[in-house]
């Protein structure tokens, strides 16, 4: 069986629930306290981080990389495209993700005394603008490619309801986005996905 090493209120370890329940699998969730973690998280991973997944002899950690390998152990539902071209397009976008979105969201999380309001300020600038460059895409695609739930949505759903606790607004001009969003979280496997810390998150 699948063991995922989880934070409760971490938005990486959040992405991986949310595939385990949308694929509808047998899985062990162990929470980990994000600030007291126990000394084999920094044994299964180099960088002390959850989430780690762990099945047999195989640990791995990164939430893209845990959630390619569950999709590909368990390929209904299908989450990432069967076309290469395509395959490659969706490992680009992920990667976009995290430059453009994540390395935000990273500070907005951290606990260090070393950020300060100011750059918190900046990061949620830059995750607003982003965004609401996103929500065009919404004018036409239910999800993230058309009319396909994808991995993609799983990646960027943990932001999308993190925004009131993150202190982001979105304008009027991102309102397709957050449409999108109440269709990702009217989810079955979102709404199981959820944390009690998480659930209290938003509004």
């Amino acid at each position: 069986m699948m063991v995922l090493y989880s934070g409760t209120t971490c938005p990486f370890s959040h992405r991986c629930r949310f595939v385990l329940f949308e694929k509808g699998m047998d899985f062990e969730i162990r929470d980990v306290d994000l600030f007291n973690k126990p000394d084999d998280i920094s044994v299964m991973n180099p960088y002390g981080q959850v989430p780690i997944l762990v099945e047999r002899e195989l640990i791995l950690y990164e939430s893209n990389i845990i959630n390619e390998y569950i999709d590909e152990r368990f390929p209904h539902p299908q989450l990432m495209p069967g076309d290469p071209v395509d395959r490659a397009r969706v490992r680009l976008f992920l990667f976009n993700f995290e430059k453009e979105l994540f390395a935000h969201v990273t500070v907005l999380e951290s606990r260090s005394h070393k950020i300060t309001e100011k750059a918190m300020e900046k990061s949620r600038t830059y995750i607003r603008e982003r965004l609401t460059q996103l929500s065009s895409v919404f004018l036409k695609n239910k999800f993230m490619m058309g009319d396909t739930f994808s991995i993609l949505d799983v990646a960027i759903a943990p932001l999308l309801w993190r925004l009131d606790y993150y202190g982001i607004e979105l304008s009027k001009n991102a309102s397709p986005l957050l449409k999108y969003g109440e269709r990702i979280f009217s989810r079955q496997s979102f709404i199981d996905a959820l944390t009690p810390s998480e659930k209290v998150m938003r509004k």
